[in-house]
C-alpha cells in the first residue's frame, strides 16, 4: 500500500458518518483506533464482517480501542444497511460510526482503494483493509484482504494485545503467540537492563550459534 507506511501519521481526514461529522485526529484523541474499509454496502462478506465487529465490541472496549468503519457509499446507504447487519448478528448493535466516502477521496488518502476491483459504475472499490492506529496517531499495523476473503477478528485482537504489550515494555511476541504465553525480550536490552525490567528472570534458549539472543520471559499479571 504505497504512500502510507508503518510509523506514518495517519491523515487527519474529515468526513460525514452515521454518527455525524468526524475529524479523524479528534476522534482518535489519545486512544488506539481501528479503521476498517469494506468494498460495498449490501454485500455478503461485508455484512458478516461488520456484524462480527459489533459482536466483538466489548473486547475492543476492554483494550481501550475505538472502531471506525469506512466505505465508498453514502451515509443514507450505511444507515439502511446497518439494519441488515444487526438482523444478521442479533444482540450486537452497530454502535461504531461508519464514514461515508462516495467520491473515494478519503479511501484513497488511507490507501484503501483496490486497484483492480471495480463497481458497476466502473469506479474502484474500497479494498478489505484494516489499519491499527496508535494513540500517537501513527500507523502501527495494516491488514489487506481481497474481496473474496473475510477477515479474522480473533487475529486482530491477538495483534492488538501484542502491539499494546510491546508499546509498554521492551518485548516482542513469538510466532503464534497468544495472550498469557511467554514473550521475547528485545535484543536492544542487555542482560543488565533486562534484569531491571524483568526481575522475575527469563529462560535463554541454547542455540547452535551460541548467541544468547532468544530470551523468553513470563510477564507478571
Amino acid at each position: 500500500m504505497p504512500g502510507l507506511a508503518l510509523g506514518d501519521v495517519i491523515p487527519n481526514i474529515e468526513a460525514d458518518s452515521t454518527q455525524g461529522p468526524i475529524k479523524l485526529h479528534d476522534y482518535i484523541d489519545e486512544s488506539w483506533t481501528i479503521i476498517f474499509s469494506h468494498p460495498g454496502d449490501f454485500t455478503p462478506v461485508c455484512t458478516t464482517e461488520l456484524g462480527m465487529i459489533a459482536a466483538y465490541a466489548p473486547e475492543f472496549k476492554k483494550r481501550g480501542v475505538k472502531l471506525l468503519g469506512l466505505s465508498t457509499d453514502s451515509v443514507e446507504d450505511h444507515l439502511r444497511w446497518i439494519k441488515d447487519i444487526e438482523a444478521y448478528t442479533p444482540d450486537a448493535p452497530v454502535q461504531y460510526p461508519i464514514l461515508a466516502d462516495p467520491h473515494r477521496k478519503i479511501t484513497g488518502e488511507l490507501n484503501m482503494l483496490d486497484p483492480d476491483e471495480k463497481g458497476p459504475n466502473g469506479k474502484p472499490l474500497a479494498s478489505r483493509a484494516l489499519h491499527i492506529i496508535g494513540p500517537d496517531k501513527r500507523l502501527k499495523l495494516s491488514f489487506l484482504y481481497p474481496g473474496t476473503t473475510g477477515r479474522n477478528f480473533d487475529e486482530v485482537l491477538r495483534v492488538l494485545d501484542s502491539l499494546q504489550l510491546a508499546s509498554k515494555q521492551k518485548i516482542a511476541t513469538p510466532v503464534n503467540w497468544q495472550p498469557g504465553e511467554p514473550v521475547l525480550i528485545s535484543p536492544s536490552l542487555s542482560d543488565k537492563e533486562a534484569k531491571q525490567q524483568f526481575p522475575q528472570g527469563w529462560k535463554t534458549i541454547n542455540l547452535p550459534s551460541g548467541e544468547p539472543y532468544l530470551r523468553l520471559v513470563n510477564l507478571k499479571t
